[in-house]
C-alpha cells in the first residue's frame, strides 16, 4: 500500500530574520496560496500537515479550510537552521551551498543539512507508518523538502533547491518499505 505525501513549500513571505518563525505571507504569497489550494482540492487528501511556522500555514489554510482538515503541526518540519540569527554571510546561497556539499558542517547557532534531515525524515516516518496509504499534504521550506527528497533520489539537492519556487508542490509516492516510487511536480507558475 502506497502513501502519497505532497510537499508544499510555502509562499512568498518578505524575508525577516528576527520574525522567521512568524512572518506571514505577502500579497503575492495569499494569492499563490489559493492556487495551491486549487491544484490540490482534486487530490482527495485525508491528511494536512505543516511546519508550525506561519508562512508554513498560511499555505495550506485555504486548503484546509476547503477540505475541512485540520492542520497538524509538526515543528520539526521547520527550516533549518543556517547559522545563528546574527551571523553575517557575504553570500548566503554560497554558505547554503557550501553546507549541503558538506553535509556534516555547520555555521556558529545553525544546523547542519544532515541534522535537517535526520529531524525532517523523523516527522516523515512517523506520518508514514500513522497515515500508510494515505494522503499527506506537508506544508514545509526549501531547505528540509531539498534535505528530505536528498535521501530517497541524491539528485535533489543544491540545484534542485535553487530551481524551487514560492510556492513549490512536490508529489512523493513512497512504498510500504519507504522506498521512494515517484516524484511528480504539481506547481506551475500560472
Amino acid at each position: 500500500m502506497n502513501t502519497e505525501i505532497y510537499l508544499v513549500r510555502h509562499a512568498h513571505s518578505v524575508f525577516d530574520i528576527e520574525n522567521e518563525e512568524f512572518r506571514g505571507l505577502s500579497d503575492k504569497g495569499r494569492k499563490d496560496a489559493e492556487k495551491v489550494k486549487e491544484i490540490l482540492s482534486s487530490e482527495s487528501i485525508d491528511h494536512i500537515v505543516s511546519s508550525s511556522y506561519v508562512r508554513a500555514i498560511q499555505t495550506v489554510e485555504s486548503l484546509s479550510k476547503l477540505i475541512n482538515k485540520e492542520i497538524e503541526k509538526d515543528y520539526r518540519f521547520r527550516e533549518g537552521c543556517l547559522a545563528a540569527a546574527d551571523y553575517i554571510f557575504e553570500d548566503p546561497v554560497e554558505a547554503f551551498k557550501y553546507s549541503m556539499e558538506n553535509p556534516d558542517f555547520s555555521y556558529p547557532g545553525g544546523e547542519s543539512c544532515n541534522e535537517v534531515k535526520e529531524r525532517g525524515l523523523a516527522a516523515l516516518n512517523e506520518l508514514l507508518h500513522k497515515y500508510k496509504g494515505k494522503k499527506i499534504v506537508i506544508g514545509i521550506h526549501g531547505n528540509i523538502m531539498s534535505n528530505i527528497m536528498h535521501h530517497f533520489d541524491r539528485t535533489y539537492y543544491f540545484n534542485f533547491w535553487k530551481s524551487t519556487t514560492k510556492p513549490d508542490i512536490y508529489k512523493l509516492t513512497i512504498s510500504e518499505s519507504n522506498q521512494l516510487l515517484n516524484t511528480v511536480r504539481l506547481w506551475e507558475e500560472i
